[in-house]
Order: C-alpha cells, then structure tokens, then sequence
C-alpha cells in the first residue's frame, strides 16, 4: 500500500481514506471518527449496539453516528485504546458535508407549511365529526 507515513515517537500515523476504506471486512474493520482512524475489529462482537452498527460504518466516517448515539464517557475512555492513527490532512476536506445540504435546508419551506397546516386540517375535520355527531344525537 505505501501510503501510510511513517511517523517519529510522539507522532500520529497518517492514513489515506482510500487505504481506510479497504478495510470493510470481519478481517479488518476500521472507521473515521472525529479524524482518528480506529481499529474496531476486535470489538466488533462486544460493541453493545451489535456488530452491524460498526459494519455498517466500516471503512468510512462514523462521526456522526457515534455522536449521535450519545456514547458515554466510558465509552469514549474504552475507544481511545483502539485508535491506531490520524485521516491524512489532504484527505479531511473530503470527509466535510457539501456546502450545498445547508442550501436545502434553508429552503425548505413546504415542510414548514405542512408542520402546521396538517394538523390544521385534520383538527378541522375533527370539529365537523364531532358537531355532526352531536347534531345526530339530540
């Protein structure tokens, strides 16, 4: 592979993305998180969230998704001891979301409409059952 560095004492070892993204098997598992590169393979049977979790973000970036979770601070003491190296900085830009998804956030407003307009509307529906109910009884 050769696209490792070599790194002095103290110095993080420097991983491509495409090496990391080799390693998606039971073999060798690793994934991207926070810009650290972890070896996961081991723990791949014991991770309490199950086996496909970790699979499922095997050979790319799990920041996300490991943030999500609201890993505890145990956790979190316990991943440092599979940490093996860094994401090389030429290739951290390509792991950053496109500057478009804030674009489509932004304009999302038939979401916005429909946050009140349904429930509206069903309310709506509601009242008319109701009143029609009523009117049948009396």
């Amino acid at each position: 592979m050769g696209e490792k560095q070599q790194s002095g004492p103290g110095e993080p070892r420097y991983y491509r993305l495409s090496e990391i993204e080799e390693q998606n098997s039971f073999k060798s598992t690793w994934v991207i998180i926070h810009n650290k590169v972890y070896d996961v393979t081991k723990f791949l049977e014991e991770h309490p969230g199950g086996e496909e979790v970790l699979r499922e973000q095997a050979g790319g970036d799990a920041t996300e998704s490991f943030e999500d979770v609201g890993h505890s601070t145990d956790a979190r003491e316990m991943a440092k001891d599979m940490i093996i190296g860094e994401l090389h900085p030429d290739d951290r830009e390509k792991l950053a979301k496109p500057a478009d998804s804030l674009v489509t956030t932004l304009h999302d407003e038939p979401s916005s409409w429909s946050n009140w307009l349904i429930p509206l509307v069903a309310a709506g529906a509601v009242t008319m059952m109701y009143r029609m109910y009523t009117d049948e009884s009396q």
